[in-house]
């Protein structure tokens, strides 16, 4: 829809539009509610009237006072279309910076305007989380065309001299035209207002009269001059305006005044009938009608009607929609190859268009890969990948028209994690061995390899994978499946290994008394003698063989407390010859010494095993943030209280945004050090470190979040530290703020000082400098000092800014020297009740002592004010006198050093009135006048005088001389039997004199005999013979398009017109139109053929003879339709 253009200003950003006058009652006045901003705003752009083909600036002025981050402005049109890609030669942009106020001033220009400029603009600026907008509009009105001077000269020959009013037709096909001498101008006469008031009859018979040779344009522009009444409708006494402005959420009224109470009325949106409803209301009260809108949304946005029978009005409504701001910002991401990912973010409004970019590329729904989708819900919206690829590692953004946000995602190579690893067994023959394994993926993998060799499922052998579980098992175990058993996942250069023992039982001649015997085989699960580790959670069942005639009995202790259960957590099972300890999910309180004791009557043996439970370690202590910079920090952590039984190989460290729920991995591979530096991290958002460790057997649980930091780099070093002045007491620095100052800001400064070949520096000031200038006082006389410039805001110090060599502290004696003006060189003249400022520059240490004198004695101080500083001298007059005039003498001292300048300042005035002012001869019709120069000259050279005249009867002033140097003239042109007087003003710098000077006498002109001769009256002959003034020009038209040839000609009587075709010449033949517009003559061809072409001729006959022109026409066949 295009934008609305209005007679008023549109109302301001933060304002409601008001309906027009009469359009409600007050009553919905009152409901209209202002919006709040934000405050970001110092200055706001206006609404503007722009003239078409000149330039318009509109200037935005942002207070960052507040803000910790530079704020990004944005100039919109309409309400999405970003100007900030269309700068160039029309569209300029330009943005400044005040570090003193710290203030931001962005300007937009446009350059040689338009009329597609007007419209509705926005300028909306953002800064972290914080953003305002406001709005303006422009309107572009047409340049005023000046009138010519003469009108007639745009229709009349331009060479003609005195018969520049003859018909010239060959002036209308002319490329150019040469300017016309200028002629004196006898009667001027308004020949538009005579063809406006006279009949079209008679137009041609004016235009002859006057000189006009282009009837067509005079026509045209006769048009255009004439008034057109505006239509009164019938029906309507009030129409609708031609647009309205609402914002998103509120209601508008649009009302008409009828001339029928009675009337029914309908109202129509887009083309279509409203019904009324809860959203719409129609009313009628008397001669009013209105329509209500309430909760206006985007859908209202459209044009509107109101209708009476056949009579119509009509109106747009423009819907404002608020800016939608984000209120959850992106999280950053750190996930493998093939994760899924997704990015959510909030919103302000419900249904609100945001944009989602990659880097620098807009992600659109018809992506043709299909690797992104997009999901509203809500005021949540969300971006998916469902499987993350190496080359989706970077920042995405999205954008609203009130806010951005953005995050990053690393995506990096997947690393399978062992999660449980295979274990050696030691199994009898014909029992059951089983190998298994967990990894991390459980859509992963792999093969059985024995010795070297791939293991193939049998009946015995079986393998199977559920899950991310991974098994081998081997029923009826036999000697020959003895080996190593080894685990290899697919697509991953890693490998777990097995090794399985066969227990070969044999049996010897036993007698029938044999002590007990423990035949103890935990070799698999021994790490050194009689130890048995076993991990946290995991299940031990330890097999001992017993022998021994008779069958021995079996106690297994832990300490001195005997384990006897046969059922539970920890158990013994038996059976002969075999006594089985199993714990059930191993913790660490089952840690400890075991024993097992065996006794039949032949004797005892006893077994002691040490068993060990390793567990994952408990988390890391004490996380904390000791140093941060401009995109890192610096974390620091204590070990974990309890290693799980196994050293801590490393830790795993975790980042996220405060606030937000996502964590985002800093390391892969373990990291063995308690010092870590977290990079790649946004300047000014706060973060929270969490870090887990890891041992042989596992990852503990996460730490306890880390207090809040927030990654801020100090600024660099100022610039450009420069000495400006030495005392011998003190000494003036001055710089330039740092080149980056980053998201913290700057505080002020810190000025320190040391002696030279000192390394202790003392501080200059208590309090943070926030000028860029600095005085240190109190310092030695005569020492060399050495001097630094630091930083600060709120990450500490910058480096310093050091001078390059010591300053001696010592005052430099300088001879006094006055820098005068060049413009006060010469004689200063300025005008009676003006002021006078004068600033006199001047150099000289210590400081000099500033003196003023007017002709050599010193100024009166009540009337010349004066004040002087270090480096110049003001002499003030507040309103200049003719007695201020003279010279005046600036004296400087030092000492016994001394300098002088002079002024001459001259004060002017209006002169007085010449003196003695006389007739001194008359003759004819001319006058002779005298006078002397006036007493007073104004205290300025007399550049001239100004005479008038007046004659006795009317005495009306009439000027004659203007700037006459002499003070004498001679008045000419009088008038026969008048009697004048005269009278004269003095004239200089300042103007004319108040009061003139009268001459004492007057000047009669007598009448004479005269006698006039007219010259005799000789008619000029106009007839001639034809004469064509331009010819027929050579052709080539295109097959079925109309063509046309012209010519002019000029002949009196008129002449007779003749068109021929190869010499034949050309009848009624339609397919021919012939014209003659007062000498010009145009032949139309109507859609000539290839026959059409050849040698056109046009003939001129009238009785004083006859002339002839011709010309070629080619008629060409397009390409296309030859090859048809």
């Amino acid at each position: 829809m295009p934008e609305p253009t209005e007679q008023a200003p549109p109302p301001e950003a933060n304002e409601q539009a008001p309906p027009p006058e009469g359009n409600a009652p007050a009553e919905a006045e009152q409901e209209l509610e202002k919006t709040e901003l934000t405050g970001l705003f110092l200055e706001k752009p206006d609404n503007t009237v722009a003239i078409a083909g000149k330039d318009v600036v509109f200037v935005a002025k942002v207070d960052a006072s507040t803000l910790v981050r530079k704020p990004t402005m944005k100039w919109l049109k309409g309400k999405w279309l970003d100007l900030g890609s269309k700068a160039g030669k029309h569209l300029q942009f330009k943005e400044t910076y005040d570090r003193n106020t710290k203030v931001y001033t962005y300007e937009m220009k446009l350059v040689k305007v338009v009329p597609g400029d007007a419209g509705g603009y926005r300028c909306e600026v953002t800064s972290k989380d914080k953003c305002d907008s406001c709005t303006f509009e422009i309107s572009v009105e047409a340049a005023e065309q000046e009138e010519q001077q003469d009108i007639l000269s745009a229709f009349k020959r331009a060479d003609a001299g005195e018969d520049e009013g003859d018909l010239d037709f060959s002036a209308l096909l002319k490329a150019t035209k040469k300017k016309k001498k200028p002629q004196p101008q006898i009667e001027e006469i308004d020949v538009w207002e005579l063809l406006k008031k006279a009949h079209p009859s008679e137009y041609e018979k004016i235009a002859f009269q006057y000189g006009i040779t282009d009837l067509r344009g005079m026509l045209k522009r006769l048009k255009k001059m004439k008034t057109v009444e505006p239509k009164v409708s019938d029906a309507f006494l009030r129409r609708l305006e031609s647009a309205y402005s609402v914002e998103k959420g509120k209601k508008i009224v649009l009302s008409v005044e009828v001339v029928d109470p009675n009337v029914e009325v309908k109202w129509l949106k887009n083309g279509q009938e409203i019904k009324p409803s809860a959203k719409y209301i129609m009313e009628s009260n008397g001669n009013i009608r209105t329509l209500t809108i309430n909760k206006c949304t985007l859908a209202d946005d459209a044009a509107y009607e109101c209708v009476i029978g056949n009579d119509k009005c009509f109106t747009e409504v423009f819907v404002k929609e608020p800016p939608v701001t984000i209120t959850k910002l992106l999280d950053d991401y750190h996930v493998v190859v093939g994760e899924k990912v997704e990015f959510e973010i909030e919103v302000s409004e419900e249904g609100a268009h945001v944009i989602w970019c990659f880097e620098d590329q807009e992600l659109s729904r018809e992506d043709k890969t299909g690797r992104y989708r997009f999901r509203k819900d809500g005021k949540r919206h969300s971006l998916i990948i469902q499987e993350a690829m190496l080359e989706d590692t970077g920042m995405f953004f999205v954008y609203t028209n009130g806010g951005q946000s953005k995050g990053e995602l690393i995506v990096e190579e997947k690393e399978l994690e062992i999660l449980q690893s295979i274990a050696d067994l030691t199994v009898k023959s014909a029992e059951q061995a089983m190998f298994k394994c967990e990894v991390s993926d459980e859509k992963v993998t792999g093969k059985w390899f024995k010795d070297g060799k791939e293991v193939q499922p049998s009946d015995r052998i079986k393998i199977t994978h559920i899950g991310r579980m991974h098994r081998l098992t081997i029923d009826d175990v036999k000697p020959e499946d003895a080996g190593d058993y080894t685990f290899v996942p697919e697509g991953y250069a890693l490998s777990l290994s097995a090794k399985l023992n066969f227990l070969e039982i044999k049996i010897d001649y036993v007698p029938r008394q044999e002590p007990p015997k423990i035949h103890l085989d935990v070799s698999g699960n021994m790490v050194s003698q009689n130890t048995i580790i076993v991990v946290a959670g995991n299940k031990l069942r330890l097999d001992v063989e017993i022998s021994g005639e008779p069958a021995p009995t079996v106690t297994w202790t832990k300490g001195d407390k005997a384990v006897a259960e046969t059922e539970g957590r920890m158990r013994v099972e038996s059976r002969t010859g075999l006594s089985s300890f199993v714990i059930e999910g191993a913790e660490r309180e089952d840690e400890g010494n075991y024993s097992i004791t065996v006794t039949n009557p032949a004797g005892e043996d006893k077994a002691n095993l040490f068993i060990k439970i390793v567990d994952v370690p408990d988390p890391p202590e004490h996380v904390k943030c000791t140093g941060v910079g401009e995109d890192c920090a610096t974390i620091i952590w204590e070990p974990p209280k309890f290693d799980g039984g196994a050293p801590v190989k490393g830790y795993l460290m975790e980042r996220k945004k405060k606030g937000s729920s996502r964590w985002t991995k800093l390391n892969f591979d373990v990291f063995e050090g308690t010092t870590y530096e977290a990079k790649r991290m946004i300047e000014g958002i706060l973060y929270e470190m969490r870090v887990f460790a890891v041992n042989g057997i596992g990852m503990s649980a996460p730490s306890l979040n880390s207090k809040p930091f927030m990654p801020i780099a100090p600024t660099s070093e100022p610039t450009k530290l420069t000495v400006e002045d030495v005392t011998d007491t003190t000494c003036s620095l001055k710089w330039l703020a740092p080149e980056k100052i980053g998201a913290g800001g700057l505080d002020g400064y810190v000025i320190e000082f040391c002696k030279e070949g000192d390394t202790e520096w003392q501080v200059a000031n208590t309090d943070l400098v926030e000028r860029q200038s600095y005085t240190v006082r109190n310092l030695p006389t005569g020492e060399k000092m050495n001097f630094r410039v630091v930083a600060v805001n709120i990450a500490g110090r910058s480096p310093p800014a050091v001078l390059s060599q010591p300053v001696t502290v010592r005052e430099i004696m300088e001879h006094p020297k006055i820098r005068l003006p060049r413009h006060l060189r010469t004689k200063y003249i300025r005008k009676v009740g003006e002021t006078i400022n004068l600033v006199i520059p001047f150099q000289g240490k210590p400081r000099p002592v500033a003196k003023w004198l007017k002709d050599g004695e010193p100024v009166d101080p009540k009337k010349v004010g004066v004040r002087s500083s270090n480096v110049d001298s003001i002499l003030f007059i507040r309103s200049a006198e003719r007695d201020h005039s003279g010279k005046y003498t600036l004296v400087l001292q030092i000492e016994n050093m001394e300098d002088q300048a002079t002024l001459d300042i001259r004060i002017v005035d209006k002169p007085g009135p010449p003196l003695a002012v006389k007739v001194t001869d008359v003759w004819g019709f001319n006058a002779a006048l005298e006078w002397k120069p006036p007493k007073d000259d104004g205290n300025c050279e007399i550049s001239g005088y100004t005479i008038q005249k007046a004659d006795m009867k009317t005495k009306e002033w009439f000027t004659v001389y203007e700037h006459n140097r002499r003070t004498n003239c001679t008045v000419s042109d009088l008038v026969m039997g008048n009697e004048y007087m005269f009278r004269v003003f003095s004239e200089n710098l300042c103007g004319l004199s108040e009061d003139p000077s009268l001459s004492k006498n007057t000047a009669t002109i007598c009448k004479t005999g005269l006698e006039c001769k007219r010259a005799p009256f000789k008619e000029k002959d106009v007839n001639a013979a034809p004469k064509f003034t331009t010819p027929l020009v050579d052709r080539s038209v295109v097959a079925g398009y109309s063509t046309a040839i012209s010519c002019s000609v000029r002949g009196f009587p008129k002449p007779k017109i003749i068109w021929m075709k190869n010499r034949m010449i050309i009848g009624d033949d339609p397919k021919y139109l012939m014209m003659n517009n007062q000498g010009v003559l145009t032949l139309n061809i109507r859609k000539p053929s290839t026959f059409d072409g050849g040698k056109y001729g046009c003939m001129a006959v009238n009785d004083l003879g006859k002339d002839e022109v011709e010309c070629t026409l080619e008629v060409r066949v397009m390409a296309a339709e030859k090859k048809d």
